[in-house]
């Protein structure tokens, strides 16, 4: 079972950067020893339940706790008969264009 999670989350109180709170949760996710990928807009998980995503969602938030208000905003894509999804969709992707996906 493959499931992909979609996450951005961080506080909405004060201005500037959000840098240092997206840190600590990546830090989080890293130290879950799940694949992840950062990107400029969210950071992508794979697990091999919902539970553990879910549960690595809780973590991510428990990074926050003492912040005011946090904004939020998960997706998943859910499938029971995959496994390394992350990498599986970008190359059925690849096998269709003929030049290289930018990253």
């Amino acid at each position: 079972m493959s499931v992909l999670l979609e996450m951005s989350m961080f506080p909405l109180e004060g201005s500037g950067s959000k840098s240092a709170f997206v840190a600590k949760i990546i830090e989080t996710i890293h130290r879950s020893g799940f694949q992840y990928k950062l990107t400029p807009m969210s950071t992508v998980v794979e697990t091999s339940t919902m539970q553990e995503a879910l549960a690595l969602v809780e973590q991510a938030y428990d990074c926050l706790e003492e912040c005011e208000r946090v904004y939020a905003c998960l997706k998943f894509d859910i499938r029971k008969n995959r496994e390394d999804g992350m990498h599986q969709k970008i190359a059925s992707v690849q096998a269709k264009i003929d030049h290289a996906i930018k990253m």
